[in-house]
């Protein structure tokens, strides 16, 4: 547990939080200034500090190098005491454990920054074992180039330890390299030690430097966790140094613990730069859930058509044409890298309507790979009596020509040269001809159903709506889905695609057969928001941004959740849910 730090903010594994001390320092920082170590047992034995409320003390420790045996740590383990003041304690991934202290200080940090597996796995066993609202802090390892990497893997808290010894060695930093000084005709800075004329500028100046990048780097970072694109910032600095791109990528392989910390929906954009952009958590968890969650409801036709710069997708001047082509006589779906398939009620999911990416016209191998999977995981799920592949030759063509090799479901082809030509159109309504329209009414209803489906679990769509006096109001995007006696229960909310419930709703849900979402709230009635502390269990699989109930013996409510659940059922401090809708017992 914590009293002195709390988080505010996340993107990812990574967190704006607070160091509540005197003066408040917002997290991730610099611990230099505010950090008081109160020594090392190793070199004589140490009584419990007074502390105070302006520094974080470090207690008395002792430290391990990296590669010291297991059975060795154990036997000097140091049982930190119980101290009313914020402090931190000294530990490493092996013997991680709640001290009941605010941060926890990785003494072995140096023997695995700089190897990217070891580095993965240091920093998920020490999270894993330490509790969620205490802060993670690196000594002697960050540099203006790789601390950005050091915040997304989960660390809060750093020091300029190893950026003022370089400095004083001749090492010029910045956020994609370093420099050896006397190889530098001009400074590329304008901090206040860079003032310094070159041929006056000392080793001592150019610690003050790399400090100075240091602490202008962090700032960069803190407003990348704000804007919910620090992923997008890394992905172009790793280009400059091997390890960060090998430390990023060990992560990208560590599914489970990034997933957990990302929040499911968010209002920044997400920038598919690169083929690691396939690999990023939002990508991978749309393509899992279109795959082993989404249901096809309509009995017509499968038509694959090319996506479009614009979002959604329906807005383009191109799947305009598609549609007035289609006319409700076939189920449409976008084709797309990095996404993979998306089905026309799933347009304004996040990240579908959330993404940007480089148009080449060329499919690199990596994209029609991940493409070709994921459609024909789709396909293998949903039964078509065909498939009308309305794509270009190039990149879109080959990948259902893969995907037609590996499923029992039979393709056809439209485009001549383009799909927007009067001919490919021409040939995209010949081909459906005869095929029958479905109802604006069947439409509405499958689109509310598809989109629970993907939000809360395979099945949720049939077990929330399946009634057959549940009514449409509203106009898409802004459908309401009512009961027969015309009581609203959701609606969809456009700028993220997904359902948001009112009191009624989430009865119907809480009482359906749909995997739910719960929050178990202890004697009280919220009002706003549900603190950390009064939450007494959480589902494991909530997420930052899911749609919640919340009970407790006092009340029932729906809201979304700022936390994911086991944060919530950890935390001694900080939002858990924003309640939207509160009914007193």
């Amino acid at each position: 547990m914590t009293d002195y730090f709390e988080i505010h903010g996340r993107d990812g594994a990574a967190r704006l939080g607070e160091l509540r001390l005197a003066d408040p320092v917002t997290t991730p920082a610099l611990a230099d200034e505010v950090v008081e170590d109160t020594g090392s047992l190793w070199a004589a034995e140490r009584d419990v500090p007074e502390g105070a409320d302006d520094v974080l003390t470090v207690l008395p420790h002792r430290s391990f190098p990296a590669g010291t045996d297991d059975k060795v740590q154990s036997s000097f383990a140091v049982d930190s005491p119980d101290v009313d003041y914020p402090s931190a304690a000294v530990v490493t991934a092996e013997t991680a454990t709640d001290a009941g202290s605010d941060a926890y200080i990785l003494s072995n940090a140096q023997g695995f920054v700089g190897h990217a597996s070891a580095f993965r796995d240091a920093i998920v066993a020490a999270k894993d074992a330490l509790p969620a609202d205490t802060a993670l802090y690196l000594s002697g390892v960050a540099t203006p180039r790789n601390v950005a990497t050091l915040v997304y893997a989960g660390v809060d808290l750093v020091d300029a330890k190893l950026a003022r010894v370089k400095g004083r060695q001749g090492m010029y930093l910045t956020s994609e390299n370093e420099y050896f000084l006397e190889d530098l005709d001009e400074l590329p800075c304008t901090c206040a030690a860079c003032q310094t004329p070159r041929e006056e500028f000392t080793h001592e100046d150019c610690a003050a430097h790399n400090v100075n990048a240091l602490r202008a780097e962090l700032a960069t970072v803190r407003q990348r966790i704000r804007d919910g694109r620090l992923r997008d910032y890394i992905e172009g600095q790793a280009r400059h140094n091997q390890w960060l791109t090998a430390a990023f990528r060990e992560f990208d392989q560590q599914y489970g613990y990034l997933e957990e910390r990302t929040p499911l929906i968010r209002n920044s954009e997400i920038a598919a730069a690169s083929s690691d952009s396939i690999r990023r958590v939002e990508i991978q968890r749309f393509a899992e859930r279109v795959t082993s969650r989404y249901k096809n409801r309509f009995d017509n036709p499968l038509v694959l058509v090319p996506c479009s710069a614009t979002k959604p997708y329906s807005e383009s001047q191109s799947h305009s044409q598609f549609h007035d082509a289609v006319q409700f006589r076939a189920h449409l779906a976008s084709m797309t890298s990095p996404i993979g398939v998306v089905p026309s009620e799933l347009e304004l999911t996040y990240p579908a309507q959330h993404y940007d990416t480089v148009v080449t016209g060329r499919w690199s191998e990596d994209e029609k790979q991940f493409v070709a999977s994921v459609l024909t995981q789709y396909l293998e799920r949903n039964d078509y009596p065909r498939v009308v592949a309305h794509v270009p030759e190039h990149g879109y063509r080959d990948i259902c020509e893969r995907v037609e090799q590996e499923v029992d479901v039979p393709f056809e082809y439209t485009v001549e040269d383009h799909p927007t030509t009067t001919d490919s159109i021409a040939n995209l309504m010949s081909t459906l001809q005869g095929e029958l329209k479905y109802s604006k009414r069947e439409r509405q209803h499958n689109t509310v159903k598809a989109i629970a489906d993907y939000q809360f679990g395979d099945g949720a769509g049939d077990a929330l709506f399946a009634d057959v006096d549940v009514q449409m109001t509203s106009r898409y995007p802004k459908l309401q889905v009512r009961n027969g006696d015309g009581d609203q229960l959701a609606a969809m909310v456009p700028q993220y695609g997904v359902l948001s419930f009112t009191l009624a709703g989430a009865r119907v849900w809480s009482d359906s057969d749909a995997p739910t979402k719960r929050v178990e709230i202890d004697n009280f009635a919220p009002h706003g928001s549900v603190l950390a502390p009064g939450v007494v269990d959480a589902d494991d699989d909530i997420r930052v941004g899911d749609e919640v109930i919340v009970e407790g013996p006092k009340a029932f409510a729906v809201g979304r959740a700022e936390m994911f659940g086991a944060e919530m059922t950890e935390s001694t401090r900080g939002v858990a849910v924003e309640v939207r809708h509160v009914e007193e017992k």
